[in-house]
């Protein structure tokens, strides 16, 4: 199979995959904000930030990461691409081996030349059992990897797996420097070095990451020389800095978006994302447990009265993790706000309505806490949506904010307000989430779900390379979460980011949930000019 077959597998399989369409909403111009910095800086605004910046322990694993390159990436239109490799893999007729050559006279930002062993040092350690990478499990059909000489990795699978190119832009760390290190806690998960076009400078936890261009960068040395990261977990704050002009830009939630139109200095970017909100339904709980609060619970919602109230119509409503746009989506797994058939659902089962009308069986009330994290509004904003809803069905949820470092240790009893999505493919999105072999696997399987069915099509899924056979098994996984939830999926989130309108280039590609770090209008900013005067 040649290289030129692989793109044209790769241009079907992405364009089945992804929303079609990228928004970008300008606002009218004349001038640009002053912003915290001159022509040749930009300060954003992001919500989250990593645990670490080692792409050994899942950093940058969907591209776009800055510090460090892939052997491929994304092109605006979400296509693969050349990055540290010259070309698009060769691929063997039965799916089992993908080679790559390596682009000639790339190096490191330390200035050590790169190679095919540090492709191999990368993967290996990746598969290792002793490294704490959450994702793994995504390069699980990989057998072996191997350097033939200083430019050819040659990769081989167990069994044909349709989205193993995509996992190839996962980001390659320097084995001169890493490999000396303990790979879950050495100076390198706070402290990269890698070949991407900016080289970190500092990291203060909490408040910010700073980047400068990397003059040596292979794809030639950035114009914007300065680029910071900072912190803002609480989305208030986060528009009243850009609104004084400490920020050049921020991602912000729909209602303080909105507070920007007509601003002419600047411009509002709209993304389109397979990144959800959900709830967990624990399996370990009395409550969330039970399959007729959760199969209630799925229809007393009112998925679309949130997209318009909560969202401002930035958003679609969610009935699992795949957008109802999406080609892979399952015609006919919709549900319906049906209130009366919640309450039927729960009366033949035995859940009895008390005195103030929340219901209760077998001496269990049907109540139980929902997480989510403090200062971000979108979740709190669904947490209270949902709260509401299912009190109109006679369930108590009662809502708590907190730190991820006081969730976590509750998640496998009590219910979150969780996200997640992948564009790149459905494997991406749904095994990581549904199957019951990594249920309590720290953010995998937060409900610690278990359906036998879901757990064999997640396996036809990414072990068939037939796209009818695929399509057939992701059918089978939606339609048993109609069945059986273990979740009750609320929105789809449009990504939004106001941007001062000082430089040429910034655009949105289709955003995974994991937004603000990789995605966002920056995701190149390596490639933006200042706008001519």
């Amino acid at each position: 199979m040649t290289a030129r077959t692989v793109r044209g597998m790769a241009t079907a399989t992405l364009a089945a995959a992804l929303i079609t369409g990228l928004a970008a909403c300008s606002n009218p111009g004349g001038g640009a904000a002053a912003g915290p910095g001159g022509a040749d800086s930009a300060v954003v605004g992001i919500a989250t930030e990593p645990e670490s910046l080692s792409p050994l322990l899942g950093y940058g694993k969907d591209g776009n990461s800055k510090i460090f390159d892939g052997l491929l990436a994304h092109d605006a239109d979400m296509q693969l691409k050349p990055a540290l490799a010259e070309a698009l893999p060769e691929v063997s007729a039965d799916g089992l081996t993908y080679t790559y050559k390596l682009r000639r006279g790339v190096k490191f930002s330390d200035g050590a030349p790169f190679s095919a062993k540090d492709v191999v040092f990368t993967y290996r350690t990746i598969l290792d059992a002793k490294t704490n990478n959450a994702s793994k499990t995504e390069l699980d059909a990989v057998a072996g990897v191997e350097a033939r000489g200083e430019d050819t990795v040659v990769f081989t699978l167990k069994y044909p797996y349709a989205p193993f190119a995509e996992r190839t832009v996962l980001p390659i760390a320097p084995e001169h420097i890493a490999g000396g290190q303990d790979v879950n806690s050495g100076e390198f998960t706070t402290r990269p070095v890698g070949t991407g076009p900016y080289v970190l400078t500092a990291w203060s936890k909490g408040e910010k990451l700073s980047f400068k261009a990397n003059p040596g960068y292979w794809g030639g040395e950035p114009a914007v020389k300065r680029f910071t990261m900072a912190v803002i977990k609480d989305d208030d704050v986060r528009a009243t800095r850009l609104r004084s002009g400490e920020l050049d830009g921020a991602i912000l939630p729909p209602n303080l978006a909105k507070g920007f139109e007509g601003d002419k200095a600047r411009k509002t970017y709209a993304a389109k994302t397979f990144d959800y909100r959900n709830v967990t339904l624990p399996t370990h709980h009395r409550v969330t447990g039970d399959p007729a609060v959760r199969r209630a619970l799925d229809i007393a919602v009112d998925r679309e009265a949130m997209v318009a109230g909560l969202l401002d119509g930035a958003g679609k409503a969610a009935y699992g993790p795949v957008p109802t746009d999406s080609p892979w989506f399952t015609a006919g797994t919709e549900r319906a706000h049906d209130l009366d058939r919640a309450k039927k659902i729960l009366d033949d089962a035995g859940w009895q309505a008390g005195e103030d009308g929340i219901r209760a069986k077998d001496g269990v009330r049907a109540s139980f806490p929902l997480w989510y994290t403090s200062g971000d509004k979108i979740r709190q904003d669904h947490a209270l949506a949902f709260a509401s809803d299912a009190k109109k069905a006679g369930i108590e949820v009662k809502t708590e904010a907190g730190t991820w470092e006081v969730i976590e240790p509750r998640m496998k009893t009590e219910a979150v307000l969780a996200g997640g999505g992948s564009p790149a493919d459905p494997d991406f999105d749904q095994y990581q989430l549904l199957t019951s072999s990594l249920g309590g696997d720290g953010f995998n399987n937060m409900a610690w779900y278990a359906n036998p069915a879901v757990d064999a099509a997640l396996v036809d899924g990414r072990r068939s390379g037939d796209p009818a056979a695929r399509k057939a098994a992701y059918d089978t996984v939606q339609r048993e979460l109609a069945k059986d939830p273990g979740y009750v999926f609320l929105t789809h989130i449009d990504h939004l980011y106001v941007v001062n309108d000082k430089w040429d280039g910034p655009a949105t590609q289709v955003e995974p949930h994991d937004h603000g770090l990789g995605s966002g209008p920056w995701w190149n900013v390596e490639s933006w000019k200042p706008k001519q005067k």
